[in-house]
């Protein structure tokens, strides 16, 4: 005989499982449905089938059945999830991010936002290459304010064009108390999704995440 019979021929709430189950779940899950059909179809009439096996049976169909659901259920909130993370990626485009990324200088002043510690009696801001060099070191006021670095030399000669990195460096009585990264805006030229973080690229070639940035603004 077939063993894929027609599966009209279980109980009524079987068949209606069944039927709902073929059209959302797996392959694996109808072969399994189909496997119980048979068995409560061609089953022996002088032994037939014991009732508490066949309830584990029905228990264990219905844990099929969920479980699938269950993974077809975190699949589509997976792809709403990355259909989001797509609409926030094109939000960040243009945009100038706050980070402490190397910022590329091409003769434009760069702006600058240090926080010396507060119990600071001395400052200074410390100028790094690419190849993680100081370059330059300038006293800085103890506020808080926005600052300017023209890229020009202690004797007046400008520095070349490439990526620069800042630092304020805290003193008090002479010694160093703190040496912190100074957060600079850079415009973001690309986005791009990795496992579960938004990676930017930045007009100097910088690739941070997301998470670093600490501020975002209009392109000035």
């Amino acid at each position: 005989m077939d063993a894929t019979a027609p599966l009209g021929t279980l109980p009524p709430s079987v068949a209606a499982a069944g039927s709902q189950a073929s059209s959302v779940l797996s392959s694996d899950f109808e072969t399994f449905l189909r496997m119980l059909t048979a068995q409560a179809r061609f089953q022996d009439p002088l032994e037939p089938i014991d009732s508490s096996e066949y309830a584990a049976q029905l228990a264990q169909f219905s844990m099929v059945e969920q479980q699938v659901l269950s993974n077809d259920l975190l699949r589509s909130l997976a792809a709403q999830l990355g259909a989001g993370s797509m609409a926030q990626m094109a939000g960040w485009i243009g945009m100038e991010a706050l980070s402490t990324a190397p910022v590329y200088f091409d003769g434009t002043p760069v702006t600058l936002n240090p926080a010396p510690a507060r119990t600071a009696d001395e400052a200074f801001l410390v100028i790094k290459d690419d190849r993680g060099q100081v370059v330059q070191r300038l006293n800085l006021p103890l506020a808080s304010d926005p600052v300017q670095w023209a890229g020009v030399s202690n004797d007046n000669r400008p520095f070349p064009s490439g990526l620069y990195s800042f630092e304020v460096e805290s003193r008090s009585r002479g010694e160093v108390i703190g040496t912190e990264p100074i957060g600079t805006y850079a415009r973001i030229t690309e986005a791009r999704l990795q496992g579960q973080e938004i990676l930017l690229i930045l007009e100097s070639g910088a690739t941070i995440p997301s998470s670093s940035v600490t501020g975002l603004r209009e392109p000035q």
